[in-house]
């Protein structure tokens, strides 16, 4: 009984119309059918399958309908939620268009993995990752190397040592 995919996720916008136009315009989303909920919303989807649910926030009756999330997690970026991820195509037309569109991104790459990434900002401030995979050669536009990053020490906690008797 496995789980097999990530169905979809649900953003809360402050500004739905804005937020649907970003994904749509910067991203590529397409406005898919959706049923008659009780409250505004879009669902959006590429190539006719539906990825990203997305509801107006601060409406009415809002803890019926949106289980996941506390009052204001709208209004203070994106809750527990770091970040979401995309694979993408075509690295190179990804960041024209990014400056086309005047949404500033932050480049990394992983090159053992072979694996471009580009990190943006919705316009609620959540973070979105598009992974570009089997990228042999990191695009010359700047950006971090993780392969360079300092490493974090591991959360586990060394035993005590026991101490010499007197």
């Amino acid at each position: 009984m496995p789980v097999t995919e990530l169905n979809h996720f649900l953003i809360r916008a402050n500004d739905l119309e804005r937020t649907k136009d970003f994904y749509c315009k910067v991203l590529g989303f397409e406005v898919m059918p959706r049923p008659d909920f009780p409250f505004p919303g879009y669902w959006l989807g590429i190539n006719g399958k539906i990825q990203v649910h997305m509801a107006q926030a601060g409406v009415p009756h809002s803890e019926l309908y949106y289980l996941g999330s506390p009052k204001n997690a709208a209004k203070d970026n994106s809750g527990v939620i770091d970040h979401i991820a995309f694979l993408a195509t075509d690295p190179d037309k990804f960041v024209k268009h990014l400056k086309a569109v005047g949404v500033p991104c932050r480049p990394r790459n992983f090159p053992e993995s072979q694996l471009y990434q580009l990190f943006i900002k919705d316009p609620d401030g959540l973070t979105i990752e598009l992974n570009f995979f089997g990228i042999t050669k990191a695009p010359d536009w700047g950006g971090e190397d993780y392969s360079r990053m300092p490493r974090a020490a591991s959360a586990k906690k060394k035993p005590a040592k026991a101490k010499a008797a007197a």
